[in-house]
């Protein structure tokens, strides 16, 4: 199955008073290149949560967004009071000559004097947190599997293209080597003699020099190969990258070795097809 290396997901919840939305997308790449911004309440769980995109995710430039909202009012906020009075105090002692609220001022700066009362994270909410994520993966999945269909169509009618052309080169490989037989012949009656044995044997080198029988049928196979692949293996865009390279390699030999304008503008439309082809298998996960 054909999946995209492009995504995106989104999934939120609600967990008592805290509102969760986790977005994910991803772009191609070689290998798991991860970037994730976490609230701080959720640092802990960083690991966790690489760790089950990367499981899932598999390849790609990926890009997770958590992101927290209290939908209740908190008071997370502990004033000191004794700790305070016993700052005003000092500094009453070193100046007793300020007004109260400036030694007030100071002392709510020094350490302790204010301090934040955040409630840890719980079993409970850390399963939630774990859900949303999954969850938005599923939905990354769905948009990989849908633009993997569409990847699916577009490569299946540039290999079939290809292998139309191909076929349409075999008329005019006889006719390719008539015409530089009689081309010879006619250079040669400028000539006099002129020893046939060693015509004949000239002609049988150079058609064999441009024979393309081996060329087409090693193409053939590789046209097959990617199909199948493409129809049958999982996880199969690097597979089928090595694949359509071979494919180039057989084309470029075909052109090289072609010596008739019909035939170089069929490979010409060969190429064509083959560099869509390698633009999008660099998106097949």
């Amino acid at each position: 199955m054909i999946l995209s290396m492009t995504g995106f997901g989104r999934a939120e919840d609600v967990f008592e008073g805290k509102k969760i939305s986790i977005d994910i997308k991803s772009l191609n790449s070689k290998s798991f290149d991860l970037n994730i911004k976490i609230p701080l309440r959720y640092k802990e769980k960083e690991f966790e949560i690489r760790k089950i995109l990367n499981d899932r995710i598999i390849r790609g430039k990926v890009d997770c967004y958590i992101n927290i909202e209290n939908l209740e009012e908190t008071n997370d906020v502990k004033i000191n009071k004794g700790l305070i009075e016993s700052y005003i105090n000092e500094l009453r002692n070193i100046a007793s000559d300020g007004p109260d609220f400036e030694y007030l001022k100071m002392a709510v700066r020094l350490p302790d004097a204010i301090t934040s009362r955040p409630d840890e994270l719980s079993e409970g909410e850390w399963e939630a947190l774990a859900k949303i994520v999954n969850n938005a993966v599923n939905r990354f999945e769905e948009f990989r599997k849908t633009e993997g269909k569409i990847l699916h169509e577009e490569l299946e009618r540039n290999i079939k293209n290809i292998d139309k052309n191909l076929a349409e080169v075999i008329p005019f490989e006889e006719e390719r080597i008539g015409s530089v037989r009689e081309r010879y012949q006619k250079t040669l009656k400028e000539f006099e003699n002129v020893d046939e044995t060693r015509f004949y044997q000239e002609m049988a080198y150079f058609t064999e020099k441009l024979d393309i029988s081996e060329e087409k049928v090693r193409l053939t196979q590789h046209l097959k190969y990617y199909q199948e692949v493409m129809d049958n293996e999982d996880f199969n865009g690097k597979k089928l990258g090595f694949i359509s390279q071979e494919i180039g390699r057989e084309i470029n030999t075909l052109g090289s070795k072609a010596n008739h304008a019909q035939i170089q503008k069929l490979v010409v439309m060969m190429k064509d097809d083959l560099e869509k082809i390698k633009e999008q298998t660099l998106n097949v996960l």
